[in-house]
């Protein structure tokens, strides 16, 4: 009895031979399509070749050698859309657009497509673009970034990545070339995906963020490709639904095509590349296609669909409209179609019986080693003349000589930072002419302009998706959150996005980024937990992320270059907590000690801070205060009364929260009898719990040493006085030091 691969592909035999085509429902011809006989031929090529893959999959997988069958059989269509556009246009791919995938590596030198694919089907360790550790569509060589499972969530990147075109071809129009960006200032960017992802937030937000930004004239070449084939997984799109959301879209362009033929599909995206590339305004292109063979090869769509509804679905079969392209144009004869099937069909059989025996990744060691870059690039610092800093301090020559606040230092380095990179951009809610909520941006776009200082519309995911997008094309994105607990509408896009992107790319992809977010509580006359977070427990499970708190304005200054550096040169994905309780601190003991205040010092006379250094105050043996942020702030006030009582003590400030220089702090911490963490955040999922692991397992050297710790309570943060009734205080820190001291 044959299977259903063997079944399926004997239909499309069969139909070939018995001339029984579905209906051309599109009047058009090779010419005013503006393809010829040799590009519709190579068309069909490619589709059949990505159908056997497919097929192939499915044999691998029940034979316990693949591990992914979501195919492309009934999107083969989009081989016509990769023709229509350049190479160099990035391509931000659907898991079923293998057609494009394959179209654009076909013609490119160096290019072994069909192995490579049967390599990623495999797992193997010698797959070109993830080497082993996801089945994705990707290669860097093509401008095509792998994107592991596209439900919408690379659609805010993509329109990143089209701001970035817009960037960078004005700098370039205007003479300021000094940038030097991945791609084309006249590139295109794709993004494809299906018309079930057109419902999740992601995508509807990505949408709204081009439209807006084209609403105001802001240029964005970009074609949004939706691969319509009426359902996702089990669930129908509504009829009409995608028409009827885009039509009349405002800023948007809408076109449709069908996308079981190819001639429509390729005027269509031809049509949609030449508005984006020579108008600048984003297209989106509705294809209608068919879903083959079910969702993944685990679904059965028999149990939610007919066998009538499937079988008229089979019977509009990609291949068949193109197959009657061929004969009806005279291009190929049906044998010569057959056997063009059949032979594919061969050499892919052979492929992956050779793909299937290759090395797979064995150990966690191999596996890891893309999760943070490997690289190391020279870096675009170009120290201020005296001159360019005078000019860029003027307005602060009176004020530089004088201790200052964290905020007004951060403004500061921020200032110098866009000043010495020409590829920095500050950009988020509110950051232009106001400066920000807390004037930590103020001035910044008086400086610099719209184009390096940018206000976004109101939507993290969005902003966040920037900063990927634009890090695509050579820029280094310094994003602002404005609030901690806002990141949480668009997580995915660091977790699920920025972070993974080395990792699936086995590090050939980079999105370098510096995300500032103003968090943690204290806020006095300020409350609610929207606004007075204090968990960043989200970020600290990420792998190859970096996350800096800094507790004082000389320590931020110092952070934030070290930050830029490290986003500049190993390409790293950092996350800037900056607490806001202690922007505007002055005073540590008494009112008017100013011992919360610093001068600020320019980075060419300043001492850079490696990544993992400790602040540590006092050179105590008895007591060691292990903290961050305001709980360092806290823990200094409490050090002095201690000292009053006799209880000496050092105060060790973490700095960097993730990696932990676990070293360092476990060097510190066995120089002392006692140790006390004091940490902000919930006592449950907070860096406190790392802290005690940590000093259990690897503090071995004071078998008696004691530990506590002082921790928020697990609750959200009230309204006003109250939110100090679940917050450590100066004063329960004493408590516990006492404690800690008499035992």
């Amino acid at each position: 009895m044959q299977d259903r691969n063997q079944i399926f592909k004997q239909k499309f035999i069969d139909a070939v031979t018995e001339r029984q085509f579905p209906e051309n429902k599109v009047n058009l011809t090779l010419e005013a399509a503006g393809l010829s006989a040799q590009q519709l031929e190579d068309l069909f090529e490619t589709q059949v070749m990505s159908r056997h893959l497919d097929l192939c999959s499915r044999e691998l997988q029940k034979n316990g050698q693949s591990f992914y069958t979501i195919g492309s059989a009934g999107h083969e269509g989009n081989a016509a859309i990769a023709l229509a556009f350049r190479t160099t246009d990035m391509a931000f791919l659907h898991y079923r657009s293998g057609a494009f995938m394959l179209q654009r590596a076909k013609h490119e030198p160096n290019q072994n497509p069909l192995y490579d694919m049967l390599l990623s089907f495999c797992a193997s360790s010698e797959d070109p673009i993830s080497g082993g550790r996801h089945k994705v569509l990707g290669s860097h060589s093509l401008y095509i970034p792998p994107q592991t499972s596209t439900i919408a969530s690379h659609l805010p990147k993509a329109v990143g990545a089209a701001f970035s075109l817009a960037l960078s071809h004005r700098n370039h129009r205007s003479g300021k070339d000094s940038v030097e960006t991945v791609l084309p200032d006249d590139s295109v960017i794709i993004c494809s995906f299906g018309d079930a992802s057109v419902n999740h937030s992601t995508a509807q937000g990505a949408f709204n963020t081009a439209a807006w930004a084209a609403y105001q004239s802001v240029p964005l070449p970009i074609v949004f490709v939706c691969e319509d084939n009426d359902i996702g997984i089990s669930t129908a799109t509504p009829k009409g639904w995608i028409k009827a959301n885009f039509q009349n879209r405002p800023g948007i362009h809408y076109l449709e095509c069908n996308g079981l033929n190819v001639l429509d599909t390729y005027r269509n995206a031809q049509q949609a590349a030449q508005i984006a590339r020579q108008l600048h305004k984003p297209v989106f292109l509705h294809v209608h296609t068919v879903r083959l063979l079910g969702h993944a090869g685990s679904d059965s769509e028999f149990a939610y669909r007919s066998e009538q509804s499937i079988a008229q679905t089979e019977a509009q079969d990609p291949l068949l409209h193109t197959a009657r392209l061929l004969l009806d144009n005279d291009v190929m004869t049906s044998q010569q179609i057959i056997t063009r099937y059949k032979d594919i069909d061969s050499e892919i059989t052979k492929l992956s019986e050779k793909a299937a025996n290759r090395p797979r990744l064995t150990d966690a060691e191999q596996i890891k080693q893309s999760i943070a870059p490997k690289v190391d690039c020279q870096s675009c610092f170009k120290p201020l003349s005296q001159d360019k800093r005078a000019a860029l301090f003027a307005h602060e020559k009176h004020n530089l000589g004088k201790k200052q606040h964290m905020a007004k230092l951060l403004n500061w380095a921020l200032l110098e930072i866009l000043g010495s990179y020409d590829n920095t951009l500050v950009f988020g809610e509110d950051v232009g002419q106001k400066g920000g909520v807390y004037n930590v941006t103020a001035k910044l776009h008086e400086r610099f302009g719209p184009s390096r200082v940018v206000n976004t519309l109101l939507d993290e995911q969005s902003i966040l998706g920037a900063a990927i997008g634009l890090a695509h094309n050579g820029y280094l994105p310094i994003p602002e959150i404005q609030f901690l607990a806002y990141v949480h509408n668009a997580e995915d896009q660091i977790r699920g996005e920025a972070a993974t992107l080395s990792f699936f790319s086995n590090g050939q992809f980079t999105n370098p980024m510096v995300i500032r977010i103003a968090g943690l509580a204290y806020q006095k006359g300020f409350g609610g937990h929207f606004h007075n977070d204090n968990s960043f427990a989200v970020f600290r499970d990420i792998p190859g992320i970096i996350i800096a708190c800094p507790s004082n304005g000389a320590d931020a200054v110092e952070m934030l270059r070290t930050c830029v550096n490290l986003a500049q040169t190993q390409k790293r994905v950092v996350i800037f907590i900056e607490p806001i309780a202690l922007y505007m601190k002055k005073d540590l003991h008494q009112d008017g000690d100013q011992l919360w205040c610093h001068e600020y010092q320019p980075a060419s006379s300043s001492t850079a801070m490696a990544l993992g250094d400790l602040g540590v105050r006092g050179d105590a043996t008895e007591l060691c205060i292990v903290s961050y942020g305001n709980g360092f702030y806290l823990s200094c006030q409490a050090q002095a009364l201690l000292a009053q009582q006799g209880i000496p003590s050092r105060v060790v400030d973490l700095r960097w929260l993730a990696p932990l220089n676990e070293q360092a702090i476990i060097e510190q911490v066995n120089q002392c009898d006692k140790v006390l963490i004091v940490d902000e955040c919930r006592k449950t999922g907070s860096i406190s719990e790392a802290l005690l692991s940590l000093i259990h397992e690897q503090g071995k050297e004071r078998s008696n040493q004691s530990v506590a710790r002082v921790t928020a309570h697990d609750s959200f943060i009230p309204l006003g006085s109250a939110s100090y009734a679940v917050l450590p205080s100066t004063e329960q820190i004493v408590a516990a030091a006492q404690q800690l001291h008499s035992t």
